[in-house]
C-alpha cells in the first residue's frame, strides 16, 4: 500500500510542485489549502506523513500542528515536516515546540525533501523484526560537549562507553563528532585505514546492514564510528550535511536501532553540525572542570541551550577532576553557576595520562582503580536514568 502524504499549504504553486514530486516517488497525496482543513483531514484520514506550511490563513502551521498533536494522544504519532520560508533558529524552535518532527526551508530541492521524508519515515515507523528473531532497539543518544578544551570530554566518553558495554552489558556505540581533530583513533590505537563517518555520509542508500560494516569493533567491546582521518576530509562531511541534513539524522537513527546507547564525542564549536547533534540527543552532558575559565564558559553554554529551547533536564553538568585542587570546590562552583552539578568524576591524572599514551583505556587496563570506579558510577547513573525506556541488561 502506498504511503499517504497530506500536504497542507495555501500556495497553489507549491501544492502543484509537491503533488507532482511526491507522486513521482509513488506516494498517495491529498491536499488541504488551510490549517483548519489540514487538521480535519489529518484526524479523519490519518495520513502516514504531513507536510505543513507555517504561514496560512484561518489557522497557521504552528497552531494546526499543536491541534493535531493534542488530538492524537494514544492513537499514534503522525510525522510532520514544517515548510518554512525563514532559515531562522527561533522559527525552527517554535515549530519543534509545536510538535513538528523536522523542517525544511523554502525554496528547497525535491531530492532534499524526499531524503528528509524517507529518513523521518524510517525513524518513526516501527522496525520489523529481522529473520532470526532480532528485536528492534530504540536506543538513547547521549552527547558529550566540552565547556572548554582540555576538560577530558573524550576520555570520559570513551570510558563511559566501555563501562556501559563491559560492566552493564549494553550494546554501545561511540561516534567521534570532532570532525577535524577527533582523538578516538589515537586514544584507542586505531589506524588511519579504518572506516569513518566520511563513508557513512557518502553512501546514498545507507541502511542497517551497510551501517554495520562501517562500525569499527574495538577490543573493549564498544563499536565506533570514527572521525575523518584528516582535517581536509572533514569538509566532505560538513558539505554533505549542508546539502542534505537528513544524512546525519539517518546515521543517528540507524545507530539508535542497533545500540542501546550511542555516545557522541563533540567538539566545542557551536555550528550547524553540532546544533543538529544537540537537537537529536536525548541528553547533553556538558563536561567541565572547576577553574575560572571553565566557570566563565559554562553559563554561556547554558544560556545557548535555553535559547535553543531545550528543557533544563536535557542539559546536565559533569564535573571532571572533581577532587583536583583548583581553589574552587564543588559548592563554590555550584554557587557561581546558580545550579547543581549533576555528576562528578574524580581526578587521577597519572592513571588517565598513562592510559591515553598506551592506547588502552583505563576502564579496560585498570578496571579496579578509583578513577574507573568513578566513571562506572557515572555510567550506572546514566543507565538508571533511562531504565524505564531501556531493555534489561543482558547477562
Amino acid at each position: 500500500m502506498a504511503t499517504k502524504v497530506l500536504v497542507v499549504d495555501d500556495d497553489l504553486n507549491i501544492q502543484r510542485v509537491l503533488v507532482f514530486a511526491l507522486k513521482q516517488e509513488g506516494y498517495e497525496v491529498t491536499v488541504a489549502s488551510d490549517g483548519a482543513a489540514g487538521v480535519q483531514m489529518a484526524l479523519e484520514a490519518r495520513p502516514d506523513l504531513i507536510l505543513m506550511d507555517m504561514a496560512m490563513p484561518k489557522l497557521d502551521g504552528y497552531a494546526a500542528t499543536q491541534q493535531i498533536r493534542a488530538a492524537e494522544k494514544g492513537v499514534g504519532h503522525i510525522p510532520i515536516i514544517m515548510l518554512t520560508s525563514e532559515a531562522d533558529v527561533g522559527q525552527r524552535v517554535r515549530g519543534l515546540r509545536a510538535g513538528a518532527d523536522d523542517d525544511i526551508v523554502k525554496p528547497f530541492h525535491p531530492l532534499e525533501l524526499m531524503a528528509r521524508i524517507k529518513a523521518l519515515m524510517a525513524q518513526s515507523a516501527p522496525v520489523s523484526a529481522k529473520a532470526g528473531g532480532e528485536a528492534p532497539t530504540i536506543g538513547k543518544l547521549c552527547a558529550f560537549y566540552p565547556a572548554k578544551g582540555g576538560v577530558g570530554t573524550t576520555t570520559i566518553a570513551i570510558n563511559t562507553a566501555i563501562g556501559l558495554a563491559r560492566e552493564l552489558n549494553r550494546r554501545t556505540a561511540l561516534i567521534d563528532a570532532n570532525l577535524q581533530f577527533g582523538d578516538l583513533r589515537v586514544f584507542l590505537d586505531l589506524g588511519l585505514d579504518t572506516p569513518s563517518i566520511v563513508s557513512a555520509v557518502s553512501e546514498p542508500d545507507l541502511d542497517l546492514d551497510l551501517f554495520r560494516t562501517m562500525m569499527v569493533k574495538h577490543r573493549s567491546q564498544i563499536e565506533l564510528l570514527l572521525a575523518p582521518p584528516t582535517p581536509a576530509s572533514a569538509d566532505l562531511v560538513v558539505e554533505r550535511q549542508r546539502q542534505a541534513p537528513t544524512v546525519i539524522s539517518n546515521i543517528l537513527s540507524l545507530s539508535r536501532r542497533l545500540y542501546d546507547y550511542t555516545l557522541v564525542d563533540m567538539s566545542q564549536a557551536i555550528d550547524d553540525f553540532n546544533l543538529q547533534l544537540f537537537d537529536e540527543a536525548d541528553v547533553i552532558f556538558v563536561v567541565m572542570t572547576a577553574d575560572l575559565s571553565c566557570l566563565k564558559n559554562v553559563p554561556l553554554v547554558l544560556e545557548t541551550m535555553v535559547s535553543l529551547g531545550y528543557e533544563q533536564g536535557k542539559v546536565q553538568l559533569v564535573l571532571n577532576r572533581s577532587n583536583a585542587y583548583t581553589g574552587i570546590n564543588v559548592s563554590n562552583a555550584e554557587s557561581a553557576l546558580g545550579r547543581k552539578i549533576d555528576y562528578q568524576v574524580i581526578n587521577e591524572y597519572r592513571g588517565a595520562i598513562s592510559a591515553l599514551n598506551s592506547g588502552e583505556p583505563f576502564m579496560s587496563s585498570r578496571a579496579d582503580a578509583p578513577l574507573s570506579k568513578s566513571v562506572l558510577a557515572f555510567a550506572r547513573a546514566i543507565d538508571k536514568a533511562f531504565a524505564p525506556d531501556a531493555v534489561p541488561a543482558r547477562a
